[in-house]
């Protein structure tokens, strides 16, 4: 066999092990506004593909996920995966600091593994407030077939989406908080992207669309909940069911019943809920507003239906109370603390989720992060991470570091709260590669806040009210605390989190409160292996968009959206058949 021949045959062995140990999924997104009525008034609304809300993303574990986006908005879009690691990929996170936008009537293509992942996640676009009209969707990482699994295999597997919702698009959402302005009470609350059922004939107009779940008697579900809101702490129940809570994002639990949770913005879980009951009705699926003026806020509540096949009729009367905590601002955050990790279970690997001693490892750096009610800075109203109000960058974080563009970032995010006047800088935190960093989330508005933390799990390890102090470390839950990537933090109080530095990019750590977000209430945390001959960081990608002090490097968009569907085989394709005929010819 002459050396050609040996040439080809290793080519193909390689591209034969990559496909068969790392399959692709394909998706294509056209995001484009329609018009729908979630809450009876005919609205703009940003869908995928036609769809409000957008498709699941449906793979496995360690599958290679391309989705080509084709932007027919009339403005830059971005998508980012909740809770989805980007494994030495922080160049697909979909965030500013990671990411230029993707121009009107353009096509990008994301490409990056899933890996050692599992659960449930959600995806929503990250520019110009564009979540508060939608464009969001559900996003599955299914277990190895290898792997086991620490409940029955479920009869069915339901995603449902929850959030708040306004009446007002996102440009007008955002025209207000621009003027310095509160968004004010939501119009209500949507599930699957559908307004309530109409249990109450005063507080729910007439003609609303509502969800329908439809089940069968005796068989046990698999319920994936998403807050995929703007800024609205909601309480999820299913009338007269229990909901076993089994997974959340990523991490499966202790498994515990629960009449009721509260799922806060950004967050998802798992439940596994089995039709156990009559069936002499259907029974109502409720997502109400929690850690505000109930009472007030009765509107603000979702309504969907469970239906058996066998119902004997229509849902009716009252829906089911959520907690009866009105005047006791425990209830919940017991309820929070009580969400173990299942520390037996195996997860995306075969090992047990617990055999990371998280509560054993030396912590290298400790970043206390309050923040504040809204505040005015060179005469605009601002949010702040203790004292800074983040201004984006023109240019993304790791993209100006590789082509050594200067000035684009100050690595000099403070360890503490500020004690001057506050002030709007493009200031990260410089995490230590292999480190493993202590965050304490100091809460000090009076509203309730949810912070994510892109490219990690990190450990749950406490919350309590009052200001957090050194001694608090001596609550702190070392054992089986949850390992998660978006947390909640009451107001008025704490919540600390340890996060594991092995993965290096640049990782967005934020509010999930959309409109806190947007006024400047995150930061990004930069990880960098200092060996620059190491493997541990992809490079950027061939197709990577330039901006800010790079835009001259820019290239017209020649792709057209159909050609670019499937950019990913038709590259290797071409070069197996360039090297067939080589072959044949040889």
């Amino acid at each position: 066999m002459d050396l050609f021949k040996i040439l080809l045959l290793v080519f193909f062995v390689n591209i034969s092990f990559c496909f068969a140990a790392d399959p692709y999924s394909f998706y294509n997104f056209e995001v484009s506004y329609i018009t729908a009525s979630p809450l009876g008034v005919p609205q703009q609304v940003i869908a995928i593909n036609g769809k409000f809300p957008g498709p699941t993303i449906n793979v496995t574990t360690n599958e290679n996920l391309v989705v080509n986006v084709r932007n027919k908005l009339d403005e830059g879009f971005l998508l980012h995966w909740n809770g989805i690691q980007q494994r030495r990929v922080s160049w697909q996170d979909g965030v500013l600091g990671t990411n230029c936008p993707i121009p009107p009537k353009w096509n990008w293509t994301y490409e990056f593994q899933v890996k050692d992942q599992i659960g449930s996640f959600f995806y929503f676009p990250s520019l110009h407030f564009q979540k508060a009209s939608g464009g969001f969707g559900s996003f599955i990482v299914n277990p190895r077939a290898i792997i086991p699994v620490p409940f029955s295999t479920p009869d069915g597997d339901i995603t449902v989406t929850i959030g708040d919702w306004y009446i007002r698009n996102h440009t007008a959402l955002r025209k207000a908080l621009d003027d310095g302005k509160d968004l004010g009470m939501p119009d209500g609350v949507l599930i699957n992207g559908k307004g309530p059922y109409r249990y109450n004939d005063t507080l729910v107009a007439d003609g609303i669309d509502f969800e329908t779940i439809t089940v069968h008697p005796g068989k046990t579900y698999r319920l994936r909940v998403s807050n995929v809101g703007i800024s609205t702490s909601l309480n999820f129940r299913i009338q007269g069911h229990n909901l076993v809570l089994a997974e959340s994002e990523g991490s499966y639990t202790v498994q515990q019943n629960y009449t009721s949770l509260d799922i806060h913005v950004g967050q998802s879980y798992s439940f596994l809920v089995t039709m156990d009951q009559n069936a002499s009705s259907d029974y109502y699926i409720v997502a109400s507003a929690r850690v505000v003026n109930e009472t007030i806020w009765r509107r603000v509540t979702g309504v969907g239906i469970l239906h058996y096949t066998n119902s004997k009729g229509k849902a009716k009367g009252h829906l089911p109370p959520g907690p009866q905590d009105e005047f006791d601002k425990t209830f919940s955050m017991n309820q929070a603390r009580s969400i173990r990790w299942n520390v037996s279970a195996s997860g995306a690997r075969p090992n047990p989720q617990g055999s990371f001693k998280y509560g054993s490892i030396n912590v290298t750096d400790v970043y206390v992060l309050r923040n504040m009610p809204p505040v005015t800075i060179n005469g605009k109203r601002r949010t702040t991470l203790n004292g800074i109000s983040f201004k984006n960058p023109s240019t993304p974080i790791r993209l100006a570091d590789k082509l050594k563009v200067k000035d684009v970032y100050k690595l000099d995010f403070p360890k503490r709260p500020l004690t001057g006047p506050p002030k709007v800088e493009t200031s990260i935190i410089n995490g230590t590669y292999r480190g493993f960093m202590e965050v304490v989330l100091q809460n000090n508005d009076t509203k309730m806040q949810s912070y994510h933390m892109s490219g990690y799990a990190f450990f749950v390890v406490g919350m309590d009210y009052g200001e957090w102090t050194e001694n608090s470390r001596g609550t702190y839950n070392k054992w089986d605390g949850i390992a998660r990537s978006t947390i909640q933090v009451y107001p008025g109080a704490w919540s600390a989190i340890l996060i594991s530095m092995d993965n290096p990019g640049a990782w967005n750590l934020r509010t999930e409160n959309l409109d806190s977000w947007y006024l400047g209430q995150e930061t990004y945390v930069r990880v960098v292996n200092p060996d620059e001959n190491n493997k541990t960081e992809f490079g950027h990608p061939d197709n990577v968009l330039y901006c800010g002090a790079l835009s001259k490097l820019q290239k017209p968009q020649k792709i057209s959206s159909s050609a670019s569907k499937s950019i990913g085989f038709t590259s290797v394709s071409m070069v197996v058949m360039a090297l067939v005929m080589m072959m044949i010819q040889h």
